[in-house]
């Protein structure tokens, strides 16, 4: 099972940050999906999951993930990846900036029936917030 569930997570990968394929979380995530990461002001659930990735898929719309390593064990994969695109965008209220960003996360999903049922990420936002330029960088 831990393969089959991997592979779920290896497919959003591509269809949507890869191929921006929006369309394609529609099989891929539960609708019923419960994400612990959407921001205050957003819908919960699906809806609100949807939308977070279709705000960051805009925001960055050149962005490529790369998988840096994929670890599965019963429902649970664990992703810890890399992103990289040009902010030309609007991002959590912050206009384009036309800068280059690279930055990294990880993401913890629970499978269910072949789809991401529950969705946990963290990723380097204060890093990604330098890189746009709302924040002034360290040191």
């Amino acid at each position: 099972m831990s393969e089959e569930n991997k592979a779920v997570v290896r497919r959003f990968v591509e269809e949507l940050p890869n191929k921006k394929n929006l369309d394609a979380l529609d099989e891929l995530a539960s609708p019923n999906i419960i994400a612990h990461h959407i921001p205050p002001g957003m819908p919960g659930g699906f809806e609100g999951f949807k939308a977070m990735v279709g705000m960051v898929l805009s925001a960055l719309p050149d962005a490529k993930m790369e998988i840096q390593d994929l670890l599965a064990e019963g429902d649970k994969v664990v992703l810890r990846w890399r992103m990289t695109g040009t902010h030309k965008g609007e991002l959590m209220g912050v206009p384009a900036s036309g800068n280059s960003v690279d930055f990294t996360g990880i993401v913890f999903e629970r499978i269910e029936n072949g789809k991401m049922a529950e969705h946990w990420e963290q990723m380097d936002m204060m890093g990604l917030m330098q890189q746009i330029g709302v924040v002034p960088p360290s040191g």
